[in-house]
């Protein structure tokens, strides 16, 4: 079994779990989050706590068990905490500002980028080159920071372009003659 599966999810106050034949949904104050089950996993609720338990020996089925267990508790913590991914732009020029229910960019492009936001997931920005993106879909949340991102990846000599807070650009050296 994995071992990730052994350990259980606790669900906290104002979480709530519907476990029905096919689907695991979980309730919270930040909406509602569903994911499908595998018929390979067995899912229990006692007590506030969600087990996962493997329904044969199958190398897939152990491997399964820690995967929905992973995706169980990210629900858990999208609907009670939820999840927040922050994005900087550097380079001269490049800024970026909230329309509505979009978000407009401007990367050093003949033209604006305006990216709409999905259902679900909010965006802020504090400056001009700060953006932080909000959900409680983790999945949702990153796809929509990656595809921000590919817009204007770092480039390696300057740096320039949309990058994650935590990530490091490692600058190369230009030639020389």
């Amino acid at each position: 079994m994995s071992r990730i599966a052994k350990y259980p999810v606790e669900l906290p106050k104002g979480v709530e779990a519907t476990i029905t034949a096919n689907q695991i949904s979980v309730k919270g104050p930040l909406g509602t989050l569903s994911q499908t089950l595998i018929g390979n996993v067995i899912v229990n609720e006692d007590g506030g706590k969600l087990s996962f338990i493997v329904a044969n020996d199958s190398r897939e089925a152990k491997a399964m068990s820690g995967t929905l267990r992973a995706l169980v508790a990210n629900m858990v913590t999208g609907v009670s905490k939820g999840f927040e991914r922050k994005l900087t732009l550097v380079g001269v020029g490049y800024r970026a500002a909230v329309q509505g229910n979009a978000i407009k960019l401007q990367l050093g492009f003949s033209h604006d980028v305006v990216h709409p936001m999905p259902e679900g997931v909010k965006a802020e920005c504090p400056t001009q080159t700060e953006i932080i993106l909000k959900g409680s879909d983790k999945q949702v949340v990153g796809q929509v920071a990656a595809e921000i991102r590919a817009y204007r990846p770092p480039e390696p000599y300057k740096g320039k372009g949309v990058r994650y807070v935590d990530e490091h650009v490692i600058i190369k050296e230009t030639k020389k003659k």
